[in-house]
């Protein structure tokens, strides 16, 4: 909120070159908030994807839980007004490559009663196929 009331005084004072450095932090702060939620929902797709591969099976949970997080990113990764996206298939990759760690840690958790750790649980499971699935499932 700080931002938009000094946004508003640098313009009643024609400051344009320092209000347009404070629209670029806002854009900034916006994209970086739409990054955050998105590897939030990544972090939930990559542990039911994980789970599925774990367990070879699913639950209706699972896949709604699937669904869900990837519709969220989707919907959360594109641009209303301007079209396109806020990440790009590369940056997607990216995001589930650190989520992945994260995902698989709750997943040894819940997978299989919790009787692995995560390096353990990782051995039993592609990680390189759960990326991409789940990356299919958000581009």
């Amino acid at each position: 909120m700080e931002e938009l009331l000094l946004l508003r005084q640098l313009i009643e004072e024609k400051q344009y070159e320092k209000a347009l450095e404070v629209v670029d932090e806002l854009e900034e702060m916006s994209r970086e908030d739409k990054l955050n939620k998105i590897y939030s929902y990544a972090v939930i797709l990559l542990l039911h994807l994980i789970k599925q591969e774990a367990e070879k099976r699913s639950t209706r949970s699972w896949e709604f839980s699937i669904y869900n997080a990837s519709k969220e990113i989707k919907r959360v990764n594109k641009r209303r007004k301007s079209g396109g996206c806020y990440a790009n298939e590369e940056e997607l990759k990216e995001i589930l490559t650190d989520a992945f760690d994260t995902a698989l840690k709750k997943a040894a958790l819940e997978a299989l009663e919790g009787i692995y750790t995560d390096n353990e649980l990782k051995e039993k499971i592609e990680e390189g196929q759960i990326k991409t699935k789940a990356l299919s499932l958000i581009c």
